[in-house]
């Protein structure tokens, strides 16, 4: 892994081209957020917001989401990837939320895990975004440029969820998460990353660098 120094360094840089990051995903409450993070699982932001656009505007609460029902739902979100399974998970969810949780949103990490469809991921995502805990979400993006980076060697999400923790101070830790996946999503691609367009390419020792 990467020496502390140039670690610092890459997020330096990172937070100096983009102070405070923000989520790409659209909502209006904890609720909506939720949802967003579970729609977007192997889904693109861009095609979550333009299927909850009009979605939101009618079930925005755990309860109308209900009132909504599984049919109703799937009408609206049935251009998004995997929309069968997702409906059923926000259905219950949401069902969840109003028995157990009295139609809130809760804070803690084990209970919001508790709840259908929501695994470590996506808790993170939205203790972070909503509730401004300094947390780290390992996603696709986030896994792949901690090996290109050097920033961990973790063969699991898990594994790289802890030496990203371990590595960055806590001032890093809130927007961590939104740097690496935004300069995953757009800069350090899978397939083809803009090397000559990267902020960090003079530190990156990536193998398939291209410059």
């Amino acid at each position: 892994m990467r020496e502390q120094k140039d670690v610092l360094k890459m997020f330096e840089i990172l937070a100096r081209d983009n102070p405070e990051p923000k989520s790409e995903l659209n909502y209006t409450n904890a609720f909506t957020l939720l949802v967003a993070i579970v729609l977007s699982a192997q889904s693109t932001d861009k095609g979550v917001n333009k299927a909850t656009e009009a979605l939101f505007k009618i079930a925005d609460t755990p309860q109308k989401m209900l009132d909504l029902g599984i049919d109703g739902l799937k009408e609206y979100i049935k251009t998004i990837g995997l929309f069968n399974n997702k409906a059923k998970n926000v259905i219950a969810m949401s069902e969840k939320l109003v028995n157990d949780f009295g139609g809130e949103v809760p804070e803690n990490q084990e209970a919001l895990e508790s709840l259908p469809g929501v695994g470590h991921k996506t808790a993170n995502v939205l203790r972070n975004v909503w509730f401004g805990k300094p947390t780290m979400a390992v996603d696709t993006h986030v896994f792949r440029l901690a090996h290109r980076l050097g920033l961990s060697n973790g063969k699991t999400v898990e594994a790289v969820e802890k030496d990203l923790l371990k590595q960055l101070p806590e001032k890093y830790l809130m927007y961590a998460n939104h740097w690496l996946v935004l300069h995953g999503r757009y800069i350090c691609k899978a397939q083809k990353p803009k090397c000559a367009k990267c902020p960090l390419s003079q530190l990156c020792r990536s193998e398939d660098k291209n410059i």
